[in-house]
């Protein structure tokens, strides 16, 4: 069975309510990645889930730990979380870049995939911060300097651009339901972009080493994923056969094999 870490698609929410005189503040927890984990689980795919807040602690540094899983998912996590752990940021004790062991883990045959929302890729006031990370040399993608979000209000549809391409098998004869925003990439030389949107990329693959890379510039929950886009038939399929593609360039305990990008 394909098994996948997750990490990221978690928040805090605090409010302050003001009624008159008193003001009282409450918060609150929330997850977005309720719809891709069922997702996963309807195409047989095991998910491990790290929130942000657990990641920053438990996300794994070192390579072993890594190679447990056939694809690593990054969705609306910053830089900073995972190179800036506790130990590090509190303590001023040195530790292991995580995002390097990332790098090793895909050169060495592993997967990435990394999904849009407002602290990915660059991300909102580029506080996401990738482009300035070893992991701007694994992405398919180049990154823009400041902030790479591209609002899309009034929606836009997803095109897709390869029908022949195995990650969109059976999704090319319909009208792909709008999305709300994404993030301005450019695909990097023999990059392929099977999915585009307002003639830009919205799903870019690649290679790097010996394994396998994605990005995906949009969200795979709201804000930028409205109702319609999360409840079509679509959805499941998109993402399971987009963690088949990537978990193809090898299995967790074989991760010395090249692929080619096809």
């Amino acid at each position: 069975m394909t098994k996948i870490l997750l990490a990221g698609e978690s928040w805090s929410v605090t409010s302050h309510h003001t009624k008159g005189f008193d003001t009282f503040v409450t918060t609150a927890y929330e997850e977005g990645a309720g719809s891709f984990i069922d997702a996963m689980k309807s195409n047989g795919i095991e998910v491990d889930f790290l929130p942000n807040h657990v990641a920053a602690q438990s996300f794994p540094s070192n390579l072993d730990a890594l190679q447990e899983y056939d694809v690593c998912v990054l969705s609306d996590i910053g830089a900073n979380t995972l190179q800036l752990p506790p130990a590090v940021f509190e303590q001023s004790r040195p530790q292991t870049d995580r995002l390097e062991v990332i790098r090793q883990y895909v050169d060495d045959g592993g997967a990435l995939l990394m999904v849009g929302g407002y602290l990915s890729f660059q991300g909102i006031q580029a506080m996401a911060n990738y482009r300035n990370t070893v992991l701007a040399e694994v992405l398919p993608v180049e990154m823009e300097i400041g902030d790479d979000r591209e609002e899309k209000p009034a929606g836009v549809h997803p095109v897709v651009a390869n029908p022949l391409h195995p990650i969109v098998r059976n999704l090319s004869d319909t009208t792909w339901p709008a999305i709300l925003g994404y993030h301005r990439l450019t695909p990097k030389e023999q990059a392929q972009t099977p999915i585009t949107v307002d003639g830009g990329p919205l799903l870019t693959l690649g290679t790097y080493g010996a394994g396998r890379t994605a990005a995906f510039a949009t969200d795979m929950a709201p804000h930028w994923l409205p109702p319609a886009f999360m409840q079509w038939g679509g959805y499941d399929v998109l993402f399971g056969q987009l963690i088949a593609w990537l978990a193809a360039s090898s299995t967790s305990t074989d991760r010395h094999t090249n692929v080619s990008g096809a």
